[in-house]
């Protein structure tokens, strides 16, 4: 996409710090120990290559599971997997090593593919100069951490694909994201750039060598600091909060929505903290600015889910809108996105009881649970952005299978046309105009992405008709429509299994479940949202913790491995896979599902605690530290695309303390405590780099400790500002529910306990009769266990809400529940 959002008066894609850890476009620069000097680079898209069933090579790729890596198994390059044998090739030849990362669905991994590893020519130069190493990202976090670190410390960004040069023994020479094949615009293509890495290590080896030590030493070093002190000092995460939520708002679009400008990323954490701050504006009497700040997020959500970002004939969302209008999307699929972006249209339900949001919030999961689940629950990871436009075509288009032609759109929907036509601002001509950064090639000339200008209640009104008989059409065009599209070439579907992400998905899942049992009784759904009953959503998150328990865990080590295909990956379980599932297993407890599931997550936490706590620093390493190929052991603490694992962490630590007492509870709020004072991780730039290095490599390194990453630059942490606030909480509110878990009173009480938005709160169901509960609580809380003996009342349900050490009389029905859950401790707490 980068043609398409690049200009010659735009400063530097690498120049966007929100966006650091995951720049899906390429950036263009490199350095080299000589002069070369980049300019600005447009580029024309070629389209990824389609398979053919006879090969001409086939290298050692074949044999992998990995999709991306599968996807480049009969290039002529001569790729190794990752791993001790190509190592001992670079050693054994004395050659440096060409390291590529991406991951299968990656637009520009596909062109840089055809472009040069596709190119005999490119093939045999590196063939010939260097040992060539794939590594699907995905697959292998932990060692794309240590190259993007090592880039973004370089130039302040990276991105995918990622290009990086290695010495024998891994340490990174030089590196860069995307480069053309041949020289264009008077920059380097990577032929050039190629030969002018095998010209340094010739004549400047030495030179190269321990500039490469040294960046990873001073790396290491800023990477190893320690916190000065145990304990966060008071007044630091109110003013975080506040000041995220002031930058966010500085940068937020009233045209168009969403903060930041083009190209635009729907980045929940953003929503998340808005959210989570006008919460406790509200709570403080300032109910002007807690509207203020709803109001953005309300608006930013309409705008995304009317957008070209949304996909309004399959449902999900694609992964960011190239203009600042949320129309012309990059259009792969990302699981992670799907799973935050249901859980922030729930929040926004909960606040609003809008069916809009619960709406847009269905329309995801029923994405995922027609397209993306296999058949033991399995959530699969991404829908690829290319696909061919007909059948046997030799080469593949970005966003083939999602665009229309206003004929086609007349031909399938006949009388009802002229409606659907309007509604989604569909023009014979196409309709990628809104913006100039759209469409500024033409690439997708005379085709249509649907967009919502206008509301259904005026077209409505035009057509003569009632808004439910109108949204009926709509509903139908648009499953008329969906099953012309599944007779096109289907974008590639990238089946691998990953925890983290699988963390995310359980967690809208399991919350969904209940929250949407707040819809007011009578709501329609229309295509693609197919009406599930809330319940069943709890049975497909379920089914996929499930799956990870059976495929991913190993009950013995109590470990997790990182991902699935076919069987189990080599690679081991990271912090991010540990910290999402955590977080999903306390939402798949919370919101109605057994105990198993929280004592699974206690587990766990104790195995992240052993692998990846810095007992000393603070805070959680990416990985465990036993792998040699890897580097680096990398913190980090900026919320991105994903949230950090540190920040998931520390509200994880904080979620378990308020369910279990004495020192298990301090030990949970001694570690959070330890995460947020640590000194961080990112933005990591090199501090007295000796100038010879620094002008030959072009390096330089600050570091500063968390609460002046906070004063400065809250915004790359808006989900750890929250966390902050969250452990300063005198008292989280406590939601005990107690009776039968069986009954539908059970069901309907749970629901009244989440139906409004609380992120402080804490929600503990326990059925007496159940002995595996019982001795649970009675290790762990002995006050919960006690109210839940005290308060059992057989056929009824009691609930109580606790804060402050004290609680509400008990109460047996729904409405009383959530009278209570609404008020504010003084008022509702004797």
């Amino acid at each position: 996409m980068l043609h398409r959002i690049t200009h010659s008066s735009s400063p530097s894609l690498l120049l966007l710090p929100r966006l650091l850890s995951h720049q899906p476009f390429p950036s263009s620069n490199f350095k080299f120990p000589f002069s070369l000097s980049p300019k600005p680079l447009t580029l024309k898209v070629l389209s990824m290559a389609s398979s053919h069933s006879i090969h001409k090579h086939t290298n050692r790729l074949a044999s992998e599971q990995s999709p991306y890596l599968l996807q480049h198994a009969h290039n002529p390059v001569d790729w190794y997997p990752w791993g001790e044998e190509a190592f001992a090739e670079a050693r054994r030849r004395d050659a440096p090593i060409f390291l590529s990362i991406g991951y299968s669905t990656c637009h520009w991994c596909h062109v840089m593919e055809v472009e040069s590893f596709e190119d005999e020519a490119v093939a045999k130069l590196l063939n010939d100069w260097f040992v060539s190493i794939k590594v699907d990202r995905e697959e292998r976090p932990d060692v794309d951490k240590v190259y993007m670190t090592y880039v973004q410390a370089l130039y302040g960004g990276g991105g995918w694909p990622l290009s990086v040069f290695l010495s024998p023994d891994l340490k990174p020479l030089m590196g860069g994201t995307y480069f053309p094949p041949d020289d264009k615009y008077g920059r380097p293509g990577f032929k050039t750039i190629l030969r002018k890495v095998k010209q340094a290590w010739d004549s400047k080896r030495d030179m190269l060598i321990k500039s490469a030590a040294y960046a990873i030493e001073q790396l290491s070093e800023a990477m190893s600091a320690s916190s000065d002190s145990d304990k966060l000092p008071d007044g630091v995460p109110a003013d975080a909060l506040r000041l995220c939520s002031e930058q966010l708002s500085g940068s937020y679009d009233s045209k168009f929505g969403g903060f930041g400008s083009a190209p635009k990323f729907p980045r929940p954490v953003e929503i998340n903290l808005m959210l989570y701050h006008s919460k406790k504006l509200e709570e403080t009497g300032n109910l002007g600015g807690a509207n203020g700040s709803q109001k953005m997020v309300f608006f930013s959500l309409q705008c995304m889910a009317k957008g070209g970002i949304h996909d309004h004939i399959g449902g999900g969302f694609h992964r960011y809108s190239v203009d600042e209008c949320w129309h012309v999307p990059h259009f792969e699929k990302m699981l992670y996105d799907q799973g935050q972006l249901a859980n922030v249209y729930l929040d926004a339900f909960s606040i609003t009881k809008d069916t809009f949001y619960s709406y847009i919030s269905r329309d995801i999961l029923d994405y995922l649970r027609r397209d993306m689940i296999g058949p033991e629950g399995q959530i699969f990871s991404a829908e690829d952005a290319d696909s061919a436009e007909t059948e046997g075509a030799a080469r593949k288009k970005e966003g083939a299978f999602y665009i229309w032609a206003s004929k086609e759109v007349q031909d399938i929907l006949g009388v009802h046309a002229p409606l659907f036509e309007e509604h989604y601002y569909i023009k014979q001509s196409g309709n990628c105009d809104l913006s100039e950064m759209s469409d500024p090639h033409n690439e997708f000339k005379g085709k249509n992405v649907l967009i919502e200008k206008k509301e259904p209640s005026e077209l409505a009104s035009k057509y003569g008709m009632s808004v439910e008989t109108y949204q009926e059409i709509l509903g139908g065009c648009r499953l008329k429509l969906f099953e012309a599209r599944s007779r096109r070439p289907k974008p590639n579907l990238d089946d691998k299994v990953i925890v983290s992400w699988n963390g995310l998905a359980i967690s809208s899942f399991a919350r969904a479940s209940k929250i949407l049992k707040s819809e007011a009784e009578g709501t329609k759904f229309y295509f693609p949202v197919v009406g599930t009953e809330p319940k069943e959503y709890m049975r497909i998150a379920e089914k996929a913790a499930f799956f990870i328990r059976k495929e991913l865990y190993d009950v013995e080590t109590r470990k997790l491995y990182h991902s699935f295909r076919r069987s189990p990956s080599k690679a081991p379980g990271f912090l991010d896979d540990y910290a999402f599932l955590i977080s999903g297993l306390l939402d798949l407890y919370e919101f109605g599902g057994g105990i198993s599931w929280l004592l699974w997550a206690i587990e766990l936490q104790e195995t992240q605690d052993t692998l990846f706590l810095d007992k000393a620093g603070g805070g959680y390493f990416n990985n465990t530290g036993e792998d040699p190929s890897v580097l680096l052991r990398v913190k980090e603490d900026h919320d991105g695309a994903e949230p950090s694992g540190n920040s998931v962490s520390a509200i994880n630590l904080i979620r378990l303390a308020s369910m279990v007492s004495g020192s298990k509870a301090e030990n949970y709020k001694r570690n959070a405590e330890h995460l947020l004072v640590r000194k961080p991780l990112a933005p990591l730039l090199l501090k007295t780099v000796p100038s010879h290095i620094y002008d030959n490599i072009g390096m330089g390194l600050f570091e500063a400790v968390f609460e002046k990453r906070l004063k400065d630059m809250a915004m790359a942490v808006p989900l750890m500002c929250c966390a902050a606030d969250m452990l300063r909480v005198p008292s989280r509110k406590q939601v005990v529910v107690v009776g039968r878990r069986t009954s539908e009173e059970f069901e309907n009480m749970l629901a009244a306990a989440h139906a409004l938005y609380d992120p402080n709160r804490t929600v503990i169901h326990i059925d007496p009769n159940n002995k595996e509960e019982m001795e649970f609580w009675e290790a762990s809380n002995s006050n919960v266990a006690l109210m839940a003996k005290n308060n059992y009342v057989v056929n009824k349900v009691v609930a109580l809400v606790c804060q402050n050490f004290a609680c509400s009389p008990p109460v047996t029905d729904r409405l009383s529940l959530e009278a209570l859950v609404s008020k504010k401790p003084s008022s509702s707490l004797t």
